[in-house]
């Protein structure tokens, strides 16, 4: 199944509270003060599936501005549409044909798009060696470990920095 290549991906991964939902309308939020279209997709880890109640996470990402949301869990994407299992592909192939520069995907640990990770505790470094593809790091003041690899590292509170860095990466072709 092809992908349109013109739509930026990019995925927000983390464990549980570590800030991937606030992120991602603070990079919504910018992105449309630059004039891009942002759509989202969020997968619901904690198993069954999505009720309205509990996308919470995808209607925060509706009233950031994503002009396009939906979440996903044991195989019903909230768009609505019902299959027995919804793989990312088959949901970037829908959303390829909404008029949309970035797709932020909260969630899809084992994806390979382009990734930030969000660290909370000592225990998430174990998060750093079961993804790929990881572009940027954000770390909390409760996160007291040392992080050796070779992509910009920010902490959460550095902002300015990190939000830089990652519209330009949203910005690019």
């Amino acid at each position: 199944m092809a992908l349109v290549q013109h739509q930026k991906i990019l995925q927000i991964v983390g464990y549980q509270n570590s800030g991937k939902t606030t992120l991602i309308e603070q990079l919504i939020t910018q992105a449309l003060t630059e004039g891009l279209r942002v759509g989202t997709i969020k997968h619901h880890g904690h198993g069954g599936i999505p009720m309205v109640e509990s996308s919470k996470d995808s209607i925060r990402h509706e009233q950031a501005g994503a002009c396009v949301t939906a979440v996903e869990g044991n195989g019903t994407l909230r768009m609505t549409i019902r299959q027995n299992e919804w793989q990312l592909a088959n949901i970037l192939e829908i959303y390829a044909s909404f008029p949309v520069d970035t797709i932020l995907i909260e969630g899809y640990k084992n994806e390979h798009y382009p990734k930030v990770v969000l660290l909370r505790t000592a225990q998430d470094q174990a998060l750093l060696h079961k993804v790929s593809n990881i572009i940027c790091i954000l770390y909390w003041p409760t996160y007291v470990h040392d992080i050796t690899l070779d992509v910009p590292v920010f902490s959460i509170h550095e902002k300015t920095q990190y939000m830089e860095f990652l519209l330009k990466e949203m910005r690019a072709k």
